[in-house]
């Protein structure tokens, strides 16, 4: 069976704790691999490798770290299509979105190969008689990312290539579920003119995670995740002094106007809500419609369109299927216990994709869809990341506002509407982070930055963007005087302002 090793030091490493975890074909239900689960000293070690190569990497010019990333994009999307048939095997997602998934990546990389200009300081003239007073943004030294099964290539270059740019080094601790992209990444990084040393890869679990938190030598920690996991990661790595950008869950909501364009607002929910088998964090898993008639004929639509999504895996000959399975057996059946719970609380059970017919051992669902959800339902209260959509009618524009403000989570939200001072009024109010108007996943390009509100971000700074130079450098201000060859007669020994 195939193995999955480490990435340290510039090359594939095998792991020493004899801990593994399996890896699945999610597609077929089989177990394509095993993948190493480092333990505490390895770990370790991997971080020392990073710290160890920070005192060279952080004296390479910007000029020339830009450049291993330039080279670093072209082989990218020079194998994009090797990289998303790796993410459509270990995490089964359509073979199109694995490569959609690989470009949204390399638009960060894109973002960081211009580092000579982002990691300008500023500078003033004269700030008093004879003094200037500029600034620098230097890195920090090792930096760690964890993250989540349902980007294996995207989430980890929100993360590393800013840092890199940065002058920082980097351990990166992928989820086990789809651990192999993030070796490849290492390898395609090392062939671009990365030193060894400067990225590495650990495979592992809550053991390693907490030497990522905890050791000394690691000075921020960037995570993707559920909530509940953002939360501790944050309380723990804060507490250890570092600096930390957690992102947690979500529960997306839509608000479909009465005089939006209900095809274009049924065709973006399709995608939004099931694309992926609903395994996104930016997913749109509840839709609310204003207005008894918009909800009706907006149901209508849906049920219209459930009935021709085309379900099963996602490497096949010929046009991509539509959805994919879900990653592990174990998650496929968490999702089919939500949609009993929803049934059980009383929600009315339109579309249920238990009953869909596909063919395999994989793990597979069929896209399932409430009608009459309310925010006591634990349908609408918690993630559900699957294929899983909820209509939750409101009855005006103040109370679908109210709804998605009184949720726990502030991640991502959309509004469908023709009515520009509605559209103005959504996104002045609504209480979410990024906003979409007439998009359904408003996802950021690379030179803005991603980040949501409330429960679903932890810490002050969002991911990629300017906000990401921001995380991966500190700021350091000098203030500067030359001696002119006129020496002062007496000494001063109050609060100095000009």
């Amino acid at each position: 069976m195939h193995q999955i090793h480490h990435y340290l030091n510039g090359s594939i490493v095998q792991g020493r704790s004899g801990r593994f975890a399996p890896v699945y074909n999610p597609a077929t239900g089989e177990q394509s691999a095993q993948v190493d689960l480092a333990s505490a000293d390895e770990t370790r070690e991997a971080v020392r490798v990073a710290h160890d190569a920070f005192a060279g990497w952080s004296k390479v010019t910007p000029l020339k770290r830009s450049r291993i990333l330039f080279k670093f994009k072209a082989l990218v999307e020079a194998h994009a299509d090797e990289l998303a048939r790796l993410i459509a095997s270990e995490h089964g997602k359509v073979f199109s979105d694995a490569k959609g998934e690989v470009t949204r990546g390399l638009e960060v990389v894109e973002f960081a190969c211009g580092i000579p200009h982002l990691q300008k300081g500023e500078h003033s003239m004269n700030v008093g008689t004879g003094v200037d007073s500029y600034s620098m943004m230097q890195p920090l030294g090792v930096c760690a990312g964890i993250s989540p099964f349902n980007f294996p290539a995207m989430v980890p270059m929100w993360m590393f290539p800013i840092a890199l740019a940065c002058g920082n080094t980097f351990v990166m601790k992928p989820s086990e579920k789809d651990p192999s992209t993030s070796n490849r990444l290492a390898e395609l990084l090392q062939e671009a003119g990365l030193p060894d040393g400067v990225f590495n890869v650990v495979n592992g679990d809550k053991e390693s995670v907490d030497v990522l938190l905890t050791d000394e030598r690691v000075q921020a920690v960037s995570f993707v995740g559920s909530t509940p996991i953002a939360e501790y990661i944050y309380a723990t790595a804060s507490a250890h002094g570092k600096r930390v950008q957690a992102l947690g869950g979500a529960k997306n909501h839509m608000v479909i106007m009465p005089d939006a364009d209900l095809d274009q607002a049924v065709g973006a929910l399709m995608g939004a809500a099931y694309g992926s088998a609903g395994e996104r964090c930016m997913a749109i898993s509840v839709a609310v419609p204003v207005g008894e008639e918009t909800a009706s004929r907006l149901r209508e639509k849906l049920v219209a369109e459930l009935g021709k999504l085309r379900v099963g895996p996602g490497l096949v000959d010929g046009p991509d299927n539509d959805m994919g399975p879900l990653i592990t057996r174990e998650h496929l059946e968490k999702v089919k216990g939500y949609i009993q719970a929803g049934a059980d609380e009383g929600a009315e059970l339109v579309v249920d994709g238990r009953d869909a017919s596909i063919e395999g051992d994989g793990f597979f669902l069929g896209g399932s869809l409430f009608d009459h959800v309310t925010p006591g339902m634990r349908i609408h209260r918690e993630e559900i990341f699957g294929p899983v959509l909820a209509i939750a009618r409101a009855a005006s524009f103040d109370d679908a506002v109210k709804m998605i403000n009184d949720h726990e989570f502030g991640n991502g939200t959309a509004i469908f509407t023709r009515d520009g001072d509605a559209a103005r009024q959504y996104c002045e109010q609504i209480q979410v982070g990024m906003v979409g108007v007439n998009v359904p996943i408003p996802v950021p390009m690379a030179f803005h930055s991603f980040g949501g509100w409330k429960r679903s971000l932890f810490g002050p700074l969002h991911m990629h963007g300017p906000d990401g130079v921001r995380f991966n450098t500190r700021m350091k201000t000098i203030t500067q005087r030359w001696p002119s060859g006129i020496r002062e007669e007496t000494n001063h020994f109050t609060m100095p302002t000009h």
